[in-house]
């Protein structure tokens, strides 16, 4: 069943990469008691992720938390690593989360994750973007197609806060 308005997100530990290595992050680290904007994408460095959903995130970021949130996260089906040297390459290292869902276990507890496997990727997870306060999912945006940056963009995004 895929997650919807009103539920709360499951309990999840992903991985960020610190200068130190990585660290454990929950979801209580991340969302507990406070506003928070995640988004997901199939996979760090694709073509769409990298070069509009995560750009649009980062050029908007000072507008969204003038909007009273208080954090932005991207979430996807990497190793810690690679959304490490994603971060590092965007220039977004230090203004959003880079959550590393390794084992896809928090993309499958929401219900949606797709198997790429026709496009070479494998399990990854469907591209979307939610509010969510103290823990709860205060919006949701579910991309159709995983190629398309639209419904789950900043511009979409700061038009429901």
């Amino acid at each position: 069943m895929t997650i919807a308005i009103g539920d709360r997100l499951p309990s999840a530990t992903f991985k960020e990469k610190t200068a130190d290595g990585p660290v454990e992050v929950t979801t209580d680290d991340i969302f507990k008691g406070k506003r928070v904007v995640l988004f997901a994408v199939p996979g760090a460095f694709t073509p769409t992720c990298s070069l509009n959903h995560l750009p649009g995130y980062l050029e908007n970021r000072d507008t969204i938390l003038a909007r009273g949130v208080d954090d932005i996260a991207v979430v996807a089906v990497n190793d810690w690593h690679v959304m490490g040297a994603w971060a590092q390459s965007s220039g977004a290292a230090g203004k959003i989360h880079f959550l590393a869902d390794w084992n896809a276990s928090f993309t499958k507890a929401l219900g949606l994750d797709v198997d790429l496997s026709a496009g070479g990727l494998g399990i990854r997870s469907k591209r979307y973007s939610m509010l969510v306060e103290d823990g709860v999912v205060k919006s949701l945006n579910i991309e159709e197609s995983p190629g398309q940056a639209t419904v789950s963009g900043a511009a979409a995004m700061i038009e429901q806060l």
